[in-house]
């Protein structure tokens, strides 16, 4: 399903899309055939997916795997229960999630005063949950494991980060700054951080949230466009209905700042998409819709492969109206009339496309049961 989409702020168009995983398959494909670069370096792609079963990843010829870290290994300056890169101390199982990998041009610095912690990283937010979920720092050029790996959000005097479920991740060109995405329903938000290591606080350089322009809501991904927009795409579940159904409840968000390199002011939008001239909105359940929109004919059609509908971006808080208090991205999204999705599942940019192509791929219930019920596969169970 592609779905235009007209920047109306600044007149310049984009595409999104949403599909399914065959779909995102001959995306890549197609992008690997126009000579994607990745560092300078051209790459072919992945010769042919893995069929849906379980099996070993499959590489570009251009790559080989290795382990750069493992769960147990230690972190150069732990804080509180963080004290390995995978576990905390009581045993809980962190989960670091997606990577963002830099090459800077300089050295970041690190608890260690004066040692060289190289110009290669790979940064990640770990997902897990109890208000200790943290950021850590893998310094690839360093073979020692003392200074390896480096925490980036300590705890603060209560033994907490007030941080929960991070993400996604992605770096920001024009704010020069790391943001970590929380999936973390109505608490979640966005983090933004500087690559660097500020001795003074034993963290990420100038280490804050982003509630009150981003908002908060169950942010899953985020990532920049050229233009400085950020898109962040949310992963909430909603109410449980029939054959464990879970009604639509997720939106695909852009935040188009006042100024690119700051992202403390500016719009919060949501993406809404129109069929037949009358755009697709939160449909409740209740006693007149005990399914809410799980059977619906918009269903059907939003998720239809090839199928074609007019989309916009719709304001949902706008930060010199409503000033820059933390709010409910999600609500707001709902009352502003933005189509919601089956919780999408981060995105990504086609590359090579200039930044006018965006895929999301909404995951749906997750349950056979669903699943196997041919009215909810037909619409994205």
């Amino acid at each position: 399903m592609k779905l235009t989409v007209k920047n109306l702020l600044q007149a310049k168009s984009c595409s999104l899309v949403a599909v399914a995983v065959a779909l995102v398959t001959m995306a890549a494909s197609n992008a690997a055939a126009d000579k994607v670069r990745v560092f300078n370096e051209i790459v072919s792609g992945v010769p042919a997916p893995n069929p849906v079963v379980v099996s070993d990843t499959v590489f570009s010829p251009e790559f080989a795997d290795g382990r750069v870290a493992q769960g147990i290994d230690l972190l150069e300056n732990p804080s509180g229960l963080i004290t390995q890169f995978g576990y905390l101390s009581d045993g809980t199982n962190t989960e670091p999630d997606e990577n963002t990998y830099l090459i800077l041009d300089h050295n970041p610095g690190g608890p260690t005063p004066d040692y060289d912690y190289g110009r290669h990283f790979l940064f990640q937010g770990h997902e897990n949950s109890g208000d200790l979920a943290y950021v850590t720092r893998i310094n690839l050029d360093v073979a020692s494991p003392a200074h390896r790996i480096t925490l980036l959000t300590p705890v603060d005097a209560t033994g907490i980060t007030f941080f929960n479920r991070i993400d996604g991740s992605t770096w920001n060109l024009f704010t020069g700054t790391l943001l970590f995405a929380q999936e973390n329903g109505a608490l979640g938000g966005v983090i933004e951080m500087g690559a660097d290591f500020d001795p003074n606080t034993g963290g990420g350089a100038g280490l804050r949230t982003l509630y009150g322009s981003l908002g908060q809501g169950g942010y899953e991904g985020i990532h920049a466009d050229d233009w400085g927009n950020m898109l962040i795409v949310e992963d909430v579940g909603g109410t449980l209905v029939l054959n464990n159904a879970k009604n639509p409840n997720s939106f695909v968000y852009r935040f188009v700042p006042l100024n690119r390199n700051d992202l403390t002011h500016g719009k919060l939008q949501a993406l809404q998409v129109s069929i037949n001239g009358n755009p697709v909105v939160f449909l409740p359940v209740d006693d007149k819709h005990p399914n809410g929109d799980t059977r619906s004919e918009n269903q059907l059609l939003v998720h239809t492969v090839g199928a074609s509908w007019p989309v916009q971006w719709v304001t949902v808080h706008d930060t010199e109206i409503n000033g820059t208090d933390p709010f409910d991205a999600n609500a707001l999204a709902k009352a502003a009339g933005a189509t919601p999705f089956k919780r999408p599942e981060n995105g990504q940019f086609q590359p090579g496309s200039h930044f006018q192509t965006f895929f999301f791929t909404p995951t749906g219930a997750t349950d056979n049961i669903a699943g196997t019920d041919p009215g909810l596969a037909a619409r994205g169970t």
